[in-house]
C-alpha cells in the first residue's frame, strides 16, 4: 500500500515541472495558452482520484479475512469444566458434596462413580473416607469367598474363607485401585512355597496380579500378607464410569479367587489359607 502511494506523487510532480516549459514557448498565442492551463489541471483531479481508491481497496479487501479466521479458531478450541472434563462427559459440568462430621466436602468425578457404584447400585452405607483436598479417597469392606462344586477345583464349597478389600481413589490421576487381601500373615514355613506359586501364576493372570505385601505391626514385627492387586483408569471414559468399577471388582474378584485354588495345589498353602 505503501509503495503505490509514493509512486503517484512521483508521476504528478513530473507533469508540474514540463508545464512551465510549454508555457513559455506559446507566450505570444493566449489562447494556446489557456488550453494548456486546462490540460494542467486534470493530472491534480486524477492525482485525488487515484488516492481515495488505492486507499480504500486494500483496507476493505484484508480486514474481512481476518475476522473469519479468528472465528473459526475460537469454534474449534475444547471446553473443559472444573475437574478437565469435555463437553461430551457424563459428568461434565456438575458438583457433588457430601456432608460430614468436619463440614461439606466436595466429592469429584473418581469418587462420585465410586460412591455410585456402593451405594446406589449395591445399596450400602456410605464409608468412604475422603480427603481434605478430596483429591484422594477410600472404601474398606469385607467379602466371603467359597470354592467350586464342579470336583475339579482344590477348593470346594466348604472351604470357605474371608476376605479384606480397600479401594482408592486418585483424582489427580484418576485411577482407582483395587486391593484384596488374605487377613491373615503368612508364616515363614509357608512364606518361600507362596512366593514361588506367585511367580508362576502372575504370567498366566489375564487381570491384576499377585503380590506380597511387607509390613510392620504394632509390636514393630515384620508381616506378609498375599494380596491381589488390579487398577482401573478413568481418565478419557465419556460414559461409564460407575460400570467401568464395578468391572473391576467383579472380574478383579473372579481371578483372584482362581489364583487362591490355584495355589491350593500345595497342601501347605491351602492348610494355611483355611486356618
Amino acid at each position: 500500500m505503501a509503495t503505490k502511494i509514493a509512486a503517484t506523487k512521483k508521476k504528478v510532480a513530473t507533469k508540474k515541472k514540463l508545464a512551465p516549459k510549454v508555457a513559455k514557448k506559446v507566450s505570444k498565442k493566449p489562447a494556446a495558452k489557456k488550453v494548456k492551463k486546462v490540460s494542467a489541471k486534470k493530472p491534480a483531479s486524477k492525482k485525488t482520484a487515484t488516492k481515495k481508491v488505492a486507499a480504500k481497496k486494500p483496507a476493505a479487501k484484508k480486514a474481512a479475512p481476518k475476522k473469519a479466521t479468528a472465528k473459526k479458531i475460537s469454534n474449534k478450541a475444547p471446553k473443559v469444566d472444573q475437574y478437565g472434563l469435555e463437553k461430551d462427559d457424563e459428568f461434565y459440568g456438575l458438583y457433588f458434596a457430601k456432608s460430614t462430621k468436619k463440614g461439606l466436602v466436595e466429592v469429584k468425578p473418581c469418587t462420585f462413580s465410586l460412591m455410585y457404584w456402593w451405594k446406589g447400585l449395591l445399596g450400602y452405607p456410605d464409608m468412604i473416607e475422603i480427603s481434605k483436598d478430596s483429591n484422594t479417597a477410600m472404601l474398606q469392606f469385607e467379602s466371603t469367598f467359597g470354592g467350586g462344586d464342579s470336583g475339579e477345583t482344590e477348593l470346594t464349597e466348604q472351604d470357605v474363607l474371608d476376605i479384606d478389600h480397600i479401594i482408592e481413589v486418585d483424582e489427580e490421576e484418576m485411577l482407582v485401585s483395587l486391593y484384596s487381601y488374605v487377613p491373615i500373615p503368612i508364616p515363614s514355613k509357608v512364606l518361600g512355597a507362596i512366593e514361588l506359586s506367585v511367580l508362576n501364576i502372575n504370567p498366566e493372570t489375564r487381570y491384576g496380579s499377585l503380590e506380597i505385601c511387607t509390613t510392620e505391626n504394632e509390636e514393630c514385627e515384620t508381616e506378609h500378607f498375599l494380596r491381589y492387586r488390579a487398577a482401573t483408569y478413568l481418565r478419557g471414559i465419556k460414559s461409564g464410569k460407575v460400570e467401568a468399577i464395578e468391572n473391576m471388582v467383579t472380574n478383579g474378584s473372579e481371578f483372584f479367587g482362581l489364583a487362591l485354588d490355584a495355589m491350593c495345589v500345595n497342601k501347605s498353602i491351602k492348610k494355611w489359607l483355611l486356618s
